[in-house]
């Protein structure tokens, strides 16, 4: 990747917005990514991660609202997988994964605030392409997202420098 967050928080000073550090871990392959964001909004339900992550990813990064559940994994190995298959640069969960060593050992950024081995479809309701808000910020889709080892930060639009 070639931004680092603290070098964008300092030229765009004006423009970024930071998330709060409120214990996302990296747990893929890659420690930097970046994209544009696309949004999902689910609670405690894998399915509408999986439908996301089986559409063109190709210079995305999918942020999940997954409204900060420790009860529940939204994304395992499998669909880490599925992500690497459709291009995706990265992905970033308000809520838990499973398979973190497998998905470790991925092309992939993703970024988590826990892990916990239970997954579920509940089929409850949804949404995506929406604004989703947590850690302090709003991601919006079509914004530009940086994550690295030291924080997540959001740009209106892809740094030209």
């Amino acid at each position: 990747m070639k931004y680092r967050t603290a070098d964008l928080c300092d030229a765009y000073r004006d423009k970024v917005e930071i998330a709060e550090p409120i214990g996302f871990k990296n747990y893929g392959g890659r420690t930097k990514f970046s994209g544009i964001i696309q949004t999902l909004k689910c609670f405690e339900d894998h399915a509408p991660v999986k439908k996301a992550l089986e559409t063109d990813g190709t210079g995305k990064v999918l942020v999940v609202d997954g409204g900060g559940s420790m009860r529940c994994s939204l994304m395992g190995d499998r669909l880490a997988e599925l992500a690497v298959k459709n291009n995706w640069n990265g992905i970033v969960i308000y809520g838990c994964i499973r398979d973190s060593a497998a998905i470790g050992l991925l092309d992939l950024g993703v970024k988590a605030l826990d892990t916990y081995p239970i997954s579920r479809v509940t089929n409850a309701e949804w949404m995506n392409t929406i604004a989703v808000r947590f850690a302090g910020i709003a991601f919006h889709v079509g914004r530009f997202i940086c994550c690295d080892e030291d924080g997540i930060i959001v740009l209106p639009t892809e740094p030209t420098a």
